[in-house]
């Protein structure tokens, strides 16, 4: 595990608490969170004006944003209490916010939304049964769940020796805005995935690999010069349907 210049200590993996605000910084304007990820959840959620939409794993709202705008009505919450702050400072007092962690029971009532949004979130998750049991539960039926995750090629992309078809946790260093953090993520084959939606509920009507928006090309020129497509794989989007 790397060690913060500063000190001596230890960076705990996946401590949003410790490195929220930076993160939320940095992803403002990158490749990954505001080129890639969130245009393609946005496409995926297409109309939703009037819909109920849980943002699970809210972040720093960026996400919640977009759908408020749509004219969704939006609750949000995330279980680092730091990504719940800065998602308030941009969302305003009146956003329906809350600290809430996905690996436990939600405070939120059966059939309680149209839409839930989960936009990387589960990847960091062993266990996939019980958190999606609980969006299950709190989507009426037909509703939508909209999930972001971790492309399952992408780990054997990091971990060239590693075994596609276990579930194994891996971990990444990155710099967030100058502050070093370490991720940590369990890798599951795509069949694994897609046998925990249809156990805890759902259909899954929706399997996308999209490109980066249009608009990346010229801004991130000489990181996608490295592609010969100018696209690349890191995440991978659903959208299931409760029945």
């Amino acid at each position: 595990m790397p060690v913060t210049p500063e000190s001596t200590t230890e960076v705990v993996a996946n401590d949003y608490d410790s490195f929220g605000e930076a993160y939320a910084v940095e992803n403002e304007t990158s490749l990954l969170n505001a080129y890639y990820t969130r245009p393609a959840v946005l496409a995926l959620a297409g109309d939703v004006a009037g819909r109920r939409v849980l943002d699970a794993g809210c972040g720093s709202g960026t996400i919640f944003e977009p759908l408020r705008d749509r004219g969704a009505l939006v609750t949000g919450f995330d279980s680092s209490a730091t990504m719940v702050e800065v998602a308030r400072r941009r969302l305003g007092p009146d956003a329906d916010l809350r600290v809430a962690d996905l690996g436990a029971p939600l405070p939120f009532a059966d059939n309680a939304f149209d839409d839930v949004v989960a936009a990387l979130v589960l990847h960091y998750l062993e266990d996939w049964s019980a958190p999606l049991a609980e969006l299950r539960r709190v989507l009426r039926p037909g509703g939508r769940l909209i999930l972001a995750v971790n492309h399952p090629i992408l780990y054997k992309m990091m971990n060239p020796a590693g075994d596609y078809f276990a579930t194994v946790k891996w971990s990444a260093e990155h710099d967030f805005a100058g502050r070093k953090a370490v991720l940590e993520y369990w890798h599951r084959p795509l069949h694994a995935m897609t046998d925990a939606f249809t156990a805890a509920g759902f259909r899954t009507a929706v399997v996308s690999e999209p490109p980066p928006a249009p608009e990346a090309r010229e801004l991130f020129a000489d990181e996608l010069a490295r592609y010969p497509s100018g696209s690349f794989l890191s995440f991978l989007f659903f959208v299931l349907e409760a029945v």
